[in-house]
């Protein structure tokens, strides 16, 4: 199988029509990422505009996403 191509893009869950609650805004995304369990894997993390942080709290893995620079962080 070939990974060179492989993109992943995920996007923070908008509000409701009129700004209601929908579950855990904050904490949901439109695209979950799933990784395979006991293999070592590497995320490549970059920004187009400004800084972001990229973040999977329950592994205790935070990195900051810098335009023009690209991030690694093994998992």
């Amino acid at each position: 199988m070939d990974f060179d191509d492989l993109g992943y893009d995920s996007y923070m869950v908008p509000l409701g029509e009129e700004g209601e609650f929908i579950g855990f805004r904050n904490l949901e995304v439109d695209n979950r990422l799933l990784l395979p369990y006991g293999a070592r894997t590497r995320v490549l993390i970059t920004s187009a505009d400004v800084l972001h942080s990229w973040a999977l709290p329950t592994l205790g893995v935070k990195a900051d996403a810098t335009p023009g620079r690209l991030a690694q962080v093994y998992v």
